[in-house]
């Protein structure tokens, strides 16, 4: 599914034009990525919850050479499904092989 499936199916729940349902969605992920930036935690009730994550600085491999290579600290975005959100899918989703 990508933003434009998102956005017609929200435009046809909500009667907005998808004009108007986009402006909104994007809108949606800016105050996220904001929100990240400034080191905030996202919650979203049933749905789950965003957060920033540091990784230390590590030593790697690269795999075709077999050279060491230090990975400098980083943070990174994370989710974390809810409880409610998870059980949802779980108990209806059917794997391709059970549909027959």
């Amino acid at each position: 599914m990508t933003k434009a499936d998102i956005v017609s199916i929200i435009a046809s729940r909500t009667g907005l034009t998808k004009q108007e349902t986009e402006t909104v969605v994007d809108g949606f992920i800016e105050a996220v990525i904001e929100a990240l930036k400034a080191g905030e935690r996202i919650e979203i009730r049933g749905f789950g919850t965003y957060n920033v994550r540091k990784k230390n600085k590590r030593l790697a491999r690269n795999p075709r050479t077999g050279e060491k290579v230090v990975i400098d600290e980083k943070y990174v975005p994370t989710f974390k499904i809810s409880k409610e959100f998870k059980s949802a899918v779980s108990d209806s989703y059917k794997p391709e092989s059970d549909k027959t």
